[in-house]
């Protein structure tokens, strides 16, 4: 194919195909991509004519890729990265007048606690601005980033694509929480004798903390194991239970009434906070501003829930 060929092909198909190969679903693609099912439909047949190749067998509720859509996919996702750097360098992001899409992944602890806040001003600075957020975690961010499936991660990240980058935001403290009728401060005999209950995205019961514990002697009994922090608050009531939480998470659910927030009576290291994205959308404008935005609000010097300043400088 030459260049002449692509005046074949709507580039809309594309944007289809991709959201196609990640969310598996003609229904979660067309709201993805705010469309109707039968609009996802069609596209899917121009797309399978013009690729000569099924590209998606249907499987019980899901859509399975054919080995030709994942070969298509390895060269689509780095072309349409490069086509979204060089148009979005063409004209400077307003974030007053833009109707930007934004897809955000954002750990469970952090859309909880921090993204209320901060989409409140967001909506003020960008108010046509649509942000939609995607769950995610250490386990998952470096393959929703090559893929495009998220162009901005915020979590406790670790391993990335070579081609990501990644800024430091904040030290988050683990900090124990429990009910505000618990009286006295504890200390690591009553820590290690009260039931506790464990947020983990996994499903662990086991984890940093028990380790720690490990290293001198120690356990813990861990009553439960959930997957959100949003159902502490409801599991946590009435109860002598405690949760270890970072202490965002903590400062968040305290300010509700009804729990208290103590530190942890051992030396528990801290986990860092980042943000990260794909390289090739270092230089898009709108990409910049949501950056800059994160970065301000959640970075280390933001050390109260407070107002953010519209800024515009890049992150």
């Amino acid at each position: 194919m030459n260049r002449n060929d692509l005046r074949k092909i709507d580039f809309s198909l594309l944007i289809v195909f991709e959201t196609l190969m990640h969310e598996r679903n003609l229904t979660r693609a067309g709201e993805k991509l705010f469309l109707c099912q039968s609009a996802i439909s069609a596209s899917l047949n121009r797309l399978r004519q013009f690729f000569d190749d099924p590209l998606f067998i249907r499987m019980g509720r899901t859509m399975e890729p054919t080995s030709r859509a994942f070969e298509i996919q390895l060269s689509l996702t780095p072309a349409l990265d490069t086509m979204t750097a060089a148009l979005g360098s063409i004209s400077e992001f307003d974030p007053e007048t833009s109707a930007s899409v934004f897809r955000i992944g954002l750990s469970d602890d952090v859309e909880y606690s921090l993204l209320p806040g901060l989409l409140r001003q967001l909506r003020i600075e960008a108010p046509q601005v649509t942000f939609v957020v995607r769950r995610t975690d250490h386990t998952m961010l470096a393959n929703q980033l090559s893929t495009g499936e998220v162009s901005l991660g915020v979590c406790h990240s670790r391993e990335l694509p070579a081609n990501a980058k990644r800024k430091f935001l904040r030290s988050s403290r683990p900090t124990i929480l429990s009910t505000s009728s618990m009286a006295g401060a504890l200390d690591l005999n009553e820590y290690c004798n009260r039931p506790h209950i464990s947020v983990s995205v996994s499903g662990e019961s086991s984890d940093y903390i028990d380790r720690a514990l490990g290293s001198i002697g120690r356990q813990r009994q861990v009553a439960l194991s959930v997957s959100q922090y949003s159902a502490l608050r409801t599991l946590l009531e009435d109860t002598d239970m405690l949760a270890v939480v970072p202490d965002y998470v903590a400062k968040a659910m305290t300010r509700q009434g009804g729990f208290r927030a103590d530190p942890v009576p051992m030396s528990l290291p801290a986990l860092d906070l980042s943000m990260s994205w794909s390289a090739t959308l270092d230089n898009d404008s709108g990409e910049r501003w949501l950056r800059s935005r994160f970065s301000h609000y959640l970075s280390e010097k933001s050390v109260t829930l407070g107002t953010i300043k519209t800024n515009r400088e890049a992150a």
